[in-house]
């Protein structure tokens, strides 16, 4: 394994383990976090462990044009049941995604660390927040980063049903993204047109959006 120094660089893809780790250590700084995601690098570990950095073989995507969105879900937002924002409370969202339960597992991932770094990335203008709200009452919602012309997601949350899938259906529908990165395989967001892709064709997708 390679252990990044103060300087903010990565090292050469070919070093990434089967686990999709490119390397450790590091800070969660704005400027190495961007320079992460402007390489397809991010990061993703636990509390009281050191930063991993991420850079999978396979990674989840969805092409706006792919979006699916079944029946019953148009049903729903034809409805109106939902009133959707955007950065609007980005720091409730993200502690949401953080504190929730998850009959996955997931979200625990979310360390007091990278909660106020990606904080910081919001207030600089580059992290990026939809809020779900029913009866004025805060029900739902994603975060992720803006690079270029891709939304890199990092995670979302759903108190009541479906909507985390209604903040991610407008996040594509409303805005003009080329690409969202959902980095790894996800059923719930493979349900909606999510797919795996090779590595190297994300990397150029990232490339030819400079």
């Amino acid at each position: 394994m390679i252990w990044l120094s103060d300087k903010i660089e990565f090292p050469d893809y070919a070093y990434t383990t089967k686990d999709g780790i490119i390397a450790l250590g590091g800070d969660l700084s704005a400027e190495r976090l961007i320079f992460a995601y402007e390489n397809g690098i991010f990061p993703w570990f636990s509390e009281d462990e050191p930063i991993v950095w991420y850079c999978p073989l396979k990674r989840m995507v969805l092409y706006p044009d792919d979006l699916r969105i079944s029946k019953s879900m148009r049903r729903l937002i034809n409805k109106e049941t939902f009133t959707i924002t955007e950065n609007k409370n980005f720091e409730e969202v993200i502690y949401n995604c953080k504190n929730i339960d998850r009959n996955d597992g997931l979200g625990t991932w979310i360390t007091n660390e990278m909660e106020q770094a990606y904080i910081n990335l919001h207030k600089k203008g580059i992290a990026k927040s939809i809020e779900v709200w029913q009866n004025d009452v805060l029900v739902g919602g994603l975060y992720g980063l803006e690079i270029n012309d891709i939304f890199c997601g990092e995670s979302m949350f759903s108190k009541v049903s479906n909507a985390s899938k209604i903040a991610f259906i407008h996040l594509v529908k409303k805005s003009s993204y080329k690409l969202i990165d959902c980095q790894v395989y996800n059923s719930h967001l493979a349900s909606l047109g999510a797919k795996e892709i090779e590595r190297a064709t994300f990397l150029k997708v990232l490339k030819n959006l400079d």
